[in-house]
């Protein structure tokens, strides 16, 4: 088993659409970054890698690169999970937060575990999302941007364990 922990934070900004957890949500602003700038996706994605022992998104996926301008972050996820099979390593569960003190984000939340677990090939049993604010404390309760946080416990699988003899 190996346990990976996955953060990303990114500002609240005017003229781009929010996606989190691979779903547009209404609101006035959207998040800041190359990509789509998928606060949740992204947090999930480093909590992969590291599970694993291969670095961050930002070493896979830089932001500097102008294929990753703008691009879709389910897609960068689907390259996570292929590396992660190509290591002999499945996703055993997922508990992620995602923090937020506007727009409510419990309403979307289920779309984003569907949308996640389909993009991972998992069940939806073995991943478990919540929504919550800081209750106008710090930069997300100013509403200035959203930070998600997510644990993953990856499981080596017996081609892992051949491959390792």
């Amino acid at each position: 088993m190996r346990i990976g922990n996955g953060f990303d934070v990114h500002a609240l900004v005017a003229g781009r659409k929010l996606i989190i957890g691979g779903v547009e949500i209404p609101h006035e602003t959207g998040l800041a970054g190359h990509s789509d700038a998928d606060v949740l996706t992204h947090a999930v994605m480093d909590a992969l890698l590291g599970a694993a022992g291969l670095g961050d998104i930002g070493r896979h996926f830089p932001d500097d690169d102008p294929a990753y301008f703008n691009i879709d972050s389910l897609l960068l996820l689907k390259q996570v999970m292929n590396q992660l099979k190509q290591h002999g390593l499945m996703v055993e569960y997922i508990d992620a937060v995602i923090m937020a003190q506007r727009p409510k984000l419990a309403p979307y939340v289920d779309a984003m575990q569907q949308r996640l677990a389909e993009t991972m090939g998992i069940s939806e049993s073995r991943l478990n999302l919540k929504a919550t604010t800081t209750e106008k404390l710090g930069f997300v309760g100013r509403e200035e941007g959203i930070a998600a946080q997510a644990v993953t416990l990856l499981k080596e699988t017996v081609t892992a364990k051949a491959v390792q003899e």
